[in-house]
């Protein structure tokens, strides 16, 4: 027998294992100053494209007034208790009430988390005689909630939809014998690629099978659609997603997330959902906040003609110099390179320290060995300096990558992890 913990000495992770030379500055780095377009890194001024405050408001006077007067109003506990019990207020209601008409749904209710809200929402929709069909490039978050599931679950390869049918026939057969349904995940926005999901095609396939469809659309909420309502109202299908799952932590700049559906599915979740009877209640001061934003994303669209306006010159930049960008079809801005682990490193120390250009990296184990992702997140607050810099950036960086001058200046990192 041996100590549980003997494997946290032996085996730090893919990503643990390059703590060392990572912490601090290529993972959990510390950006100071108001969330803007443009932040503090390491004491120097640095173009942001790495906040999920895609329609700018996180900073805004009128945002601040309101979460400040919350605060003053409230302090960060009210209300105290769980929704069921003591947490239940008539912001809470009027909050969810807004949320549905907003996204064209019949009824909503409030969670205090995204990930933990929308991993319980999968455990109470399922029991342990239903089948889950999801995307194999679903979020983590989606992944975990799958994982609650004492039942069977099959993946469909990513927005295959031949993969997904004949997923959906092998779950037939197997509901046929254990008596149960069919729940089909899939996102309205993948976060790392930027693609939209086919929920188009998906939905078509109810005509064929029979399945309920549950949508996690946190990046499509606010960005994508007419009115902002998200990836399924882009593609004309918000009536045929039977829950529909986005969070405050993106467009909306705030904590919380929420769930909306017809009246029954919402009503059972509310007595159901494991996550919010047994968790404090949203407190007020995110609850008055997100009043404040959902009203902005409803009064104010040249926020979202703003956010698409620099996505659009963005995206069009990059392929016009040749970059990789792949099939995004949303405000999500991945960017591909070829590349080793530390070279990536050399890369990006490289974009932030010369060139004064702060965005995410992405390497394996998230994407294939080989890649390197940088993943960029436009907002309304960008300019197109802003976009102009980072191009020429861009170019200035890939040169040195193909040169070979990062697999020099790389060579004695990746010496001392063994690569």
């Amino acid at each position: 027998m041996r100590d549980l913990f003997d494997r946290i000495t032996e085996n730090k992770g893919p990503l643990g294992k390059w703590a060392s030379q990572a912490e601090g500055y290529f993972v959990f780095p510390k950006l100071e100053g108001p969330i803007s377009n443009r932040m503090r890194f390491q004491g120097k001024e640095v173009i942001t494209w790495s906040i999920n405050d895609y329609l700018g408001l996180a900073n805004l006077p009128e945002i601040k007034k309101i979460d400040g007067e919350a605060a003053m109003e409230h302090g960060a506990a009210y209300p105290m208790g769980a929704r069921m019990m003591s947490g239940h207020t008539d912001y809470h209601e009027r909050l969810e009430n807004e949320l549905a008409d907003f996204v064209h749904k019949e009824s909503a209710y409030l969670l205090n988390f995204g990930y933990q809200g929308i991993m319980s929402a999968i455990d109470a929709l399922v029991s342990k005689d239903d089948i889950i069909v999801y995307d194999v490039d679903s979020h983590a978050c989606i992944i975990d909630g799958v994982r609650l599931h004492m039942g069977k679950r099959f993946t469909f390869k990513h927005n295959d939809v031949d993969s997904l049918e004949k997923n959906l026939e092998r779950a037939t057969r197997m509901a046929e014998q254990t008596g149960g349904g069919i729940l089909v995940i899939s996102e309205g926005v993948f976060g790392m690629r930027g693609e939209q999901g086919k929920l188009r095609e998906i939905v078509a396939l109810k005509k064929k099978y029979q399945f309920r469809l549950l949508v996690d659309d946190a990046h499509g909420f606010g960005t994508l659609g007419a009115t902002g309502a998200g990836a399924g109202e882009e593609q004309g299908v918000q009536d045929d997603i039977d829950v529909y799952f986005a969070t405050f932590a993106k467009s909306m700049a705030g904590i919380g997330a929420f769930l909306a559906a017809d009246k029954e599915i919402i009503d059972y979740l509310k007595y159901n959902l494991r996550s919010q009877m047994f968790a404090k209640s949203l407190p007020m001061i995110y609850v008055k906040g997100a009043l404040k934003r959902l009203e902005m994303l409803r009064t104010q669209p040249e926020l979202k003609a703003k956010l698409w306006e620099n996505v659009n010159a963005l995206q069009n930049g990059l392929k016009n110099k040749g970059f990789d960008i792949g099939n995004t079809n949303t405000c999500v801005t991945p960017v591909y390179l070829n590349g080793s682990i530390p070279e990536a490193m050399a890369l990006v120390k490289d974009l932030r320290e010369n060139h004064r250009i702060f965005c995410s990296i992405v390497v394996y184990p998230v994407i294939p060995k080989g890649l390197i992702l940088l993943r960029m997140i436009p907002t309304a607050t960008h300019t197109l300096e802003d976009i102009d810099e980072t191009l020429d950036a861009f170019s200035a960086i890939r040169e040195r990558l193909q040169n070979g001058t990062y697999k020099k200046l790389s060579a004695a990192v990746a010496a001392a992890m063994g690569e």
